[in-house]
């Protein structure tokens, strides 16, 4: 089993852009190609810089939720301003979080990330449970070509 901690997180908010995901989940490479085309359109028309222009802090998150009864991923920031077009602001609850750590690229490290929790370690865990809700992972540059990670999932005590 991967490797995590139980971590208590204070609530948090999230300014983000997104997209209802389309894809089955069972279909990674559909869905890893509706991401990435998520992804791009966010660098080339702007919305990107414009997110990143407004954080608090150099973390790049993504976010999974279901939303009025669709999934949805964004692109989110911790942000210090508004940011006028966004898609949502998600708030995330104080709460314990399950908290998977790692390294990788920039291109899939949410993917690894979000897998292991998932694929590996939520599935191994009975003392705790998913609430639900918004999860999410952030990135962080090294500064050497590859970044550092994690993936948190609120959850509670059985």
């Amino acid at each position: 089993m991967a490797e995590y901690t139980l971590e208590r997180k204070k609530s948090f908010v999230l300014t983000a852009y997104g997209f209802s995901i389309q894809s089955n989940f069972q279909d990674v490479p559909a869905l890893l190609k509706e991401k990435s085309a998520f992804w791009d359109g966010l660098k080339a028309d702007g919305r990107f810089d414009k997110l990143k222009n407004a954080a608090k802090d150099d973390r790049e998150w993504s976010v999974n939720e279901v939303y009025q009864g669709k999934p949805w991923n964004y692109f989110a920031v911790e942000a210090r301003k508004s940011v006028a077009d966004a898609t949502r602001v998600i708030e995330f609850p104080d709460s314990e979080y399950i908290v998977v750590a790692g390294y990788g690229d920039k291109e899939t490290l949410f993917d690894q990330l979000t897998y292991r929790a998932f694929g590996e370690v939520l599935g191994q865990i009975t003392d705790y449970a998913y609430i639900g809700g918004p999860n999410a992972t952030y990135r962080k540059d090294n500064g050497d070509g590859t970044f550092y990670g994690e993936f948190w999932v609120p959850v509670v005590k059985k």
